[in-house]
């Protein structure tokens, strides 16, 4: 899975969970600082990632932006 497919599900799902335009999510956007996310909401999202994704992610708090998110999925998927 290419880093591109790993932002657009992530994309997809921060669009969902959080109900945010589908623009503001960009691989800069802070998480909870841009896009108003709290950690449940982060949670949420990592759980879904979880499951389409069939991976196992681990609470991990240096996850702040997109980015962040899209670089952690990539490497547990490449580990798979």
């Amino acid at each position: 899975m290419t880093e591109a497919e790993i932002f657009d599900k992530v994309k997809e799902i921060v669009v969902d969970q959080l109900d945010v335009d589908e623009a503001d999510v960009t691989l800069t956007a802070d998480i909870k600082e841009d896009l108003d996310a709290d950690s449940l909401d982060v949670f949420e999202i990592m759980n879904e990632l979880e499951d389409d994704l069939d991976i196992k992610l681990e609470a991990d708090e240096n996850v702040k932006t997109i980015q962040d998110v899209v670089n952690y999925v990539k490497k547990e998927v490449d580990a798979k």
